[in-house]
């Protein structure tokens, strides 16, 4: 009983231990938002004051929600460790078949066991989604969701996730029982190859089914982000729009695609008005720094949305997606080596209340993935929050080679002020949170002369 009474009461411990020094770095930012009054000097007269304070309020109510959300999310996982809910659930997936011919199949139970899963954690985060959607993003004027929307999208969502996941799940049980001692190499080539075939039919047929793509109309801004895929050599397909405004008001944009079929797609909410886009009309004024900005008003103008790609496509001449592809499946690897060297210790299970004699797939992995791999997987994250923030100074510093250095500039300050990111940050919780870096760092950052 000791080993396993170490394993259970290690990963409460570092559970906790974790989960307050997230709490901790919310408070730091939250004491952040509080007593920060002024514009940074920078951004004098390129951040409003009106802005400032929306960015400032829009802060400190996420950081209240996000205090709670953890909170809650904390107490339930601390209660399901305790209750053996890892038991509970699969007794009731076996309850369920044990009038069918499926009654001794781990496969079938282990699919009964993924589903409920599923759902209970949907029915959790629903309350949380919903709050969060029309308390939350709506005051703050982000929210273009009805309650309708809301309900079919998460409907829509929950049926996409178990038509992908439960058979996934059925065939890498079926590899770890029949891969023989080194399974887990089997393991990774498959999930190698699902996740690459996901990549690639998901922006065609799975995104579409949640959002409208449409082809980016002929005219100026057309042509001069092909100028600018063909500049670099970016195998450019097509350029597409995607509706979002109809969730929210947020903006984005990103390319996708291998070899010679890459698409690059706009957030509508990153343009102006689509009339703007059909005629290129905009309107340009210069700030007190001399930076060249749209005038008030949401979505950037043509340069700007040049810059913005020039840092996207700055990611793909310097093979940073390919790095972290390389990156995310060698990490894979070592998972699962670690798994299949793992998953059948008894010991393990019964630190987590699982006594039967045999030892499903699916309880290993949640048990070794989900807690045995706990530490390893927050230095993992943390380390490669630290790349990526080098690697989008890259980026950007890819796009001024591309002379694009001012309209990426208004540009940045732009995507910051429409989505109300307030521009000061702790130290300490940035380098723990931010993939990217902060504004002003990334401001700072392009200034400086080669």
């Amino acid at each position: 009983m000791i080993p396993e009474f170490c394993v259970f009461y290690g990963v409460l411990t570092f559970s906790w231990i974790e989960f307050l020094w997230e709490q901790y770095l919310t408070l730091r930012q939250r004491r952040v938002y509080k007593t920060t009054d002024k514009i940074p000097e920078r951004l004098t007269g390129v951040l409003d004051v009106e802005t400032f304070n929306k960015a400032k309020s829009y802060g400190i109510d996420k950081n209240t929600f996000s205090i709670v959300e953890e909170w809650f999310h904390m107490i339930i996982s601390t209660g399901f460790i305790c209750l053996n809910g890892f038991t509970l659930l699969w007794n009731f997936s076996k309850y369920c078949l044990i009038e069918t011919r499926y009654s001794d199949s781990e496969i079938m139970t282990s699919c009964v066991f993924l589903l409920c899963m599923n759902t209970l954690g949907t029915l959790m985060s629903l309350p949380i989604s919903a709050y969060s959607t029309f308390i939350i993003e709506e005051k703050h004027g982000f929210n273009k969701q009805n309650l309708n929307f809301f309900v079919k999208d998460k409907i829509k969502n929950f049926l996409l996730v178990q038509v992908i996941s439960l058979p996934i799940t059925a065939a890498a049980i079926t590899i770890v029982k029949w891969g023989g001692r080194y399974f887990f190499i089997w393991l990774w080539v498959f999930a190698v190859v699902t996740s690459l075939f996901i990549m690639t039919v998901y922006p065609e047929f799975i995104a579409p089914l949640f959002d409208k793509y449409t082809p980016l109309p002929d005219g100026v801004l057309k042509t001069k982000i092909e100028e600018l895929a063909k500049h670099v050599k970016f195998p450019l397909y097509k350029i597409y729009i995607v509706e979002g405004s109809k969730r929210s008001a947020h903006s984005n944009a990103y390319f996708y695609g291998f070899f010679n079929n890459k698409r690059i797609v706009l957030y509508d909410t990153l343009l102006k008005d689509s009339k703007d886009i059909i005629n290129n009309k905009t309107v340009i004024e210069e700030n007190a720094h001399g930076d060249k900005i749209e005038e008030k008003g949401k979505g950037m103008n043509d340069e700007e949305i040049l810059a913005v790609l020039g840092h996207e496509l700055g990611h793909w001449k310097l093979n940073h997606i390919l790095f972290y592809l390389i990156i995310s499946q060698v990490n894979l690897f070592v998972m699962l080596f670690v798994f299949g060297w793992l998953y059948d210790n008894s010991m393990l299970y019964r630190a987590f209340g699982f006594y039967e004699s045999t030892h499903p797939v699916i309880i290993g992995l949640a048990i070794i993935f989900q807690y045995v791999f706990s530490p390893y997987n927050t230095v993992i994250s943390f380390a490669m929050t630290t790349l990526s923030r080098q690697l989008e100074f890259q980026a950007d510093a890819f796009a001024k080679k591309l002379g694009h250095a001012k309209p990426l500039e208004s540009g940045l300050i732009r995507l910051h002020n429409d989505n109300l990111g307030f521009p000061v940050y702790d130290s300490l919780f940035s380098a723990w949170h931010h993939t990217h870096p902060q504004l002003l760092e990334r401001l700072e950052a392009i200034s400086k002369t080669d």
